[in-house]
């Protein structure tokens, strides 16, 4: 075929043969071929291999490293500290901890339309970009998919989820570390979006439904806390220090690591997820928010409900304070703070 040439791909095991790509954006063709939400070390290699990015670029497929840790974890590591030492060739780094609401006393609330328009021109990111969000190697699927739905929030049309990174380094695709740092690229320009407010609960209504779960046989709206049983049934101590551990009344407790493979740190199959939320009693026609210690592991099990195609996805929304918020904000003698001991 007249299109095709012997050129050698970074992101290929170790050589394929490659379009001219040139001449393919010329004819306007696009082989982006990352059709699902969730993608696989395979899926992304392929998509990269057919796309190098160029500055004329229309439409990229853009590696964006999201890796985040808690403030109590014993090494005081830095997502950007993961992502200089070992990443994606081209890919970008989204700090979570910068891209937020910094007026807030809560960590990593949604920023501002314009907040996060400045961020996504900083990164030298584009409303066209094609993102595949990842995870450090070690956590496999943690903070990326609060990344990725805050895109998705912001109106990004083009955002998946890789499953995971340590899949990616473990089936030999290649990584860089700083002392073999892509150049940067120029800011950008990315237009200041609309917020999709249907998909976010605010502290108000919350504390509505809460008190509607505090009545005998009322459970319109299915809550999941995606914390770990013992934070939620309120025997183990929050990570934040000072913050009673717990539950919303009426909460259903859908732990992260449960819709997760253990051996892997990958999302598990879509049909072994349907079966968990269906052990859970959850309802798949009844309206849902997911939350948990900050609104980052809620995003997880809310990727998960799109890997199994459970219940609909405009009924689906996420309590961005979550349990952070809610613990500081309500009244414990008002019985907002339910407790399993």
């Amino acid at each position: 075929m007249a299109l095709l040439a012997s050129v050698r791909s970074p992101f290929a095991k170790p050589f394929v043969t490659l379009p001219v790509y040139a001449q393919i954006q010329r004819i306007g063709i696009r082989h982006l071929n990352l059709q699902s939400y969730i993608v696989t070390p395979k899926d992304l290699s392929n998509a990269l291999t057919r796309n190098v990015p160029t500055k004329n670029s229309k439409s990229r497929v853009v590696p964006l490293c999201a890796a985040w840790f808690l403030p109590n974890n014993p090494a005081g590591r830095s997502g950007q500290q993961v992502f200089q030492q070992r990443r994606i060739p081209t890919a970008k780094f989204f700090d979570l901890d910068a891209v937020k609401d910094h007026e807030s006393p809560y960590p990593h609330m949604l920023p501002s339309a314009e907040d996060f328009a400045k961020a996504m021109q900083k990164m030298g990111i584009r409303k066209e970009d094609e993102l595949v969000v990842y995870d450090s190697q070690e956590a496999g699927i943690f903070s990326a998919p609060r990344v990725a739905w805050t895109l998705k929030v912001f109106g990004h049309p083009g955002v998946h989820i890789l499953n995971n990174f340590r899949q990616w380094v473990e089936q030999g695709y290649p990584t860089e570390s700083a002392k073999n740092e892509t150049a940067v690229e120029e800011p950008s320009y990315y237009p200041v979006p609309n917020l999709d407010s249907s998909k976010v609960v605010h502290f108000s209504e919350m504390k509505k439904i809460a008190e509607q779960n505090n009545k005998q046989g009322s459970k319109d709206v299915q809550v999941l806390d995606a914390r770990s049983r013992g934070r939620w049934s309120g025997t183990d101590p929050e990570p934040r220090p000072g913050l009673p551990s717990g539950h919303i009344p009426g909460s259903i407790n859908m732990p992260m690591s449960e819709v997760l493979d253990p051996s892997t740190g990958t999302f598990l199959p879509g049909q072994k997820l349907k079966k968990i939320f269906e052990s859970k009693g959850l309802d798949p026609q009844k309206p849902m928010i997911c939350t948990c210690g900050t609104g980052v592991t809620a995003a997880a099990v809310d990727a998960a409900l799109t890997e199994a195609g459970f219940g609909d996805p405009a009924k689906r929304r996420l309590y961005d304070g979550s349990w952070t918020e809610w613990a500081l904000r309500v009244n414990e003698a008002d019985d907002m703070i339910r407790t399993t001991k």
